[in-house]
């Protein structure tokens, strides 16, 4: 069977997507493009805005026009959470984000006997982690290895605890076996990601946190680079900071998830810090990953239910502080059934695109700051495109090279010569004779 991915939202969806290419592929099927001919088409998709949902029911409809007799089938975090509109969209199975082996069973079946299926659970009741294949079947350079799943915290504009349901976490030790294979198989960098990867053992009950864990994969994998998915503020404590500095192959960029600097918007998102802890966490690691310094990068989003102009000015004041090497900005998205849907102060759409652009113009200010202070890099190269080489060094500067080399999966000294955009330029340094 000819099978075709197309998958919307976070790097768990893409690992989770890699995995089930994985997967067909071992049971004999063959990869295809979506936009060409095709057996069966799989959407996976996001609903983490309304811009999302709009996204993943034009790819749904996309593909059913463009073979009418194909399987069409739908996952994801989408139909988790608005099964009736995922069944209404003429699709042959409809599913959610648990139990991927299973769906992919139900496409096999739905290919041979042309009747739709719906297979959803209540994700809240979920108590076990999934475990699928790490890796996946393009260049091996880096790897997206999920170690968490689910997440606690109810933030009042979000629906994923509701799609994806309480945390549940990958052993230690399985963890680390999995580390040990990626680089086995040739992978340089491996990153570690989840719905909320800073509640990494909560389930297990044996004591352990993230940082245990990091420091496993670290030594399963020591020639690899390992990189951290999103964190939330109050992980980095004064023991994080000195035991992660001490990992010569933990990539120093940390994502620190903000979504306002201002108290009072916080306290309404019900997030679980105020901006002088998260400030904490910016002063340690700056302190404990000395010169040239880590890479901080953060998520924000304006225009947040009741978020007045004084608020707004309190945000621009505080990243100006944080100084960060790299922002994504969002206006706020109303989520029906979320706390925030429904709270007084909404913000018309005209200024929320307006704070945006800023807030925007702040972050691409203090990125060009964080870019223009290197002069040579460490960079593992990864793909070739409009003749360039393009690769990321190991806090997530994107560089780029002319090369008449192959320089994938290459890790290479670079002389930086400019800055171009959000990227890196650069010459390849001599290499030292041996």
């Amino acid at each position: 069977m000819r099978v075709a991915f197309y998958t919307l939202g976070c790097k768990v969806n893409q690992y989770e997507t890699a995995a089930m290419e994985r997967i067909l592929t071992d049971r004999g099927h063959v990869l295809v493009p979506f936009d060409g001919p095709a057996d069966a088409y799989i959407v996976n998709t996001c609903t983490v805005t309304a811009v999302s949902d709009k996204k993943s029911r034009q790819m749904i409809r996309r593909a059913r026009k463009q073979s009418p007799d194909a399987v069409v089938a739908v996952c994801g975090c989408y139909p988790q959470t608005h099964p009736q509109d995922a069944e209404a969209l003429d699709v042959d199975l409809v599913a959610g984000t648990g139990d991927r082996m299973r769906f992919l069973d139900l496409l096999e079946d739905a290919a041979r006997e042309k009747e739709p299926v719906v297979s959803l659970d209540e994700a809240l009741r979920r108590r076990t982690f999934e475990v699928l294949p790490a890796g996946g079947l393009a260049e091996r350079t880096r790897a997206m290895l999920k170690v968490e799943d689910g997440c606690a915290n109810f933030c009042a504009y979000c629906v994923i605890p509701y799609a994806r349901g309480p945390v549940r976490s990958l052993p230690l030790r399985e963890a680390a076996e999995e580390a040990r294979r990626l680089a086995g198989e040739g992978y340089r960098e491996i990153v570690l990601t989840g719905i909320e990867i800073s509640s990494w053992g909560r389930d297990l009950r044996t004591g352990e946190t993230l940082i245990d864990l990091i420091e496993s994969v670290c030594a399963a994998a020591p020639d690899c680079r390992v990189r951290l998915g999103s964190l939330e503020p109050r992980t980095i404590t004064e023991d994080f900071c000195v035991r992660a500095a001490g990992l010569p192959n933990l990539c120093p960029h940390f994502h620190l998830s903000l979504q306002s600097g201002c108290d009072a918007t916080l306290k309404r998102m019900n997030r679980k810090y105020g901006t002088a802890r998260y400030l904490e966490s910016v002063d340690l690691l700056r302190k404990h990953f000395q010169k040239p310094g880590p890479a901080i990068t953060t998520d924000l989003i304006v225009g947040f239910p009741g978020e007045t102009e004084e608020e707004f000015a309190q945000t621009l004041d505080f990243i100006r502080q944080c100084a960060f090497s790299a922002m994504h900005i969002f206006p706020y998205s109303k989520r029906p059934g979320t706390p925030a849907a429904s709270m007084p102060g909404q913000v018309p759409n005209a200024v929320k695109e307006a704070r945006a652009r800023e807030a925007g113009a702040a972050a691409a200010r203090m990125e060009r700051r964080s870019l223009e202070q290197w002069k040579r890099v460490e960079v593992l190269f990864e793909e070739e495109k409009d003749g360039l080489w393009w690769g990321h060094t190991t806090r997530y500067c994107k560089v780029g090279v002319e090369s008449g080399e192959n320089l994938h999966n290459q890790l290479r000294q670079v002389d930086v010569t400019g800055v171009a955009g959000n990227a890196l330029m650069g010459e390849l340094a001599p290499e030292r004779e041996a």
